[in-house]
């Protein structure tokens, strides 16, 4: 059931960057930012207020506030690194550099002492090698500056936000996902008051921008809940495939060519998803 929430998790995160890159082409990735979470928000509090979810915090880390608070603020410059550098055009930089934001997690679940065996430490390996390289590496165009820096940013964003989502969930999935959500949207309500604007999206682009919010946080709250069913190594290894939805995605509506690597790439995860099933 782990490995099977952390995939689903991969799908709607891939769906939701790819959505999120394109509106990011149009408008400031902060804006798209800002509102998705905050669609994000409404449905999580809709689902733990309704789900009976709900209980008080408390400043301990064995709570899931403080967790969730952390994974609000890195998981929110994670995703303006991540938009911002789709935004350049050269998401074949940007995407394999964000997508070893897995390593972090990883190295969060070698701490606490997990142990996966022999044939599950090679089917992480080479996930995480399918994962890069169906991004579309264009590492050896070189590699602009630019596109570099939004990518480690993103990279350290996402993976510190999911070691703190997984300390999270030991205590709540949905209200650490909430709480997540409830610190991103209220950097971004400072920030919309100070600029006096939130975006200047379209009506047009409402119904988009609500699936990616929905999306986005699904895909938090599937992960946080597989680290729970199972290893959190595992879990996060197959959450980190999310960038090959988003290439395939791009393949099929934006018809952008795939490369003879992202083939490789892909061959690489189904493989290591394989071995981790066994």
């Amino acid at each position: 059931m782990s490995a099977a929430l952390a995939l689903f998790s991969s799908l709607f995160w891939g769906s939701a960057d790819y959505l999120a890159g394109n509106l990011s082409k149009r408008y400031a990735a902060i804006a798209v930012t800002g509102v998705t979470q905050s669609f994000g928000l409404l449905i999580g509090m809709t689902i733990a207020l309704f789900g009976n979810s709900f209980f008080a915090p408390t400043l301990h880390w064995n709570n899931y506030f403080l967790p969730g608070v952390f994974a609000g603020v890195c998981g929110f410059l994670g995703l303006i690194s991540y938009y911002s550098g789709l935004a350049t055009g050269r998401m074949g930089v940007v995407a394999p550099i964000s997508s070893l934001s897995a390593v972090i997690p990883l190295i969060y679940a070698f701490a606490r002492g997990e142990r996966p065996s022999g044939i599950e430490i090679a089917g992480i390996v080479i996930a995480l090698i399918g994962a890069f390289c169906a991004s579309g590496p264009e590492i050896i165009k070189g590699v602009p500056l630019k596109p570099l820096i939004f990518g480690l940013g993103a990279a350290v964003g996402f993976g510190t936000a999911l070691a703190f989502m997984a300390e999270g969930s030991k205590s709540s999935p949905i209200m650490t996902m909430t709480t997540m959500r409830l610190t991103t949207v209220s950097v971004c309500v400072l920030l919309a008051l100070r600029y006096r604007t939130i975006g200047g999206f379209k009506r047009v682009e409402l119904p988009t921008l609500v699936v990616i919010g929905a999306a986005d946080f699904l895909a938090n709250y599937f992960l946080g809940v597989a680290t729970t069913k199972g290893m959190v190594s595992v879990a996060m290894i197959l959450g980190s495939l999310f960038p090959i939805v988003t290439v395939l995605l791009a393949y099929k509506f934006l018809h952008e060519r795939l490369h003879k690597v992202q083939y490789f790439g892909v061959f690489c995860a189904v493989l290591g998803v394989a071995l981790i099933s066994l």
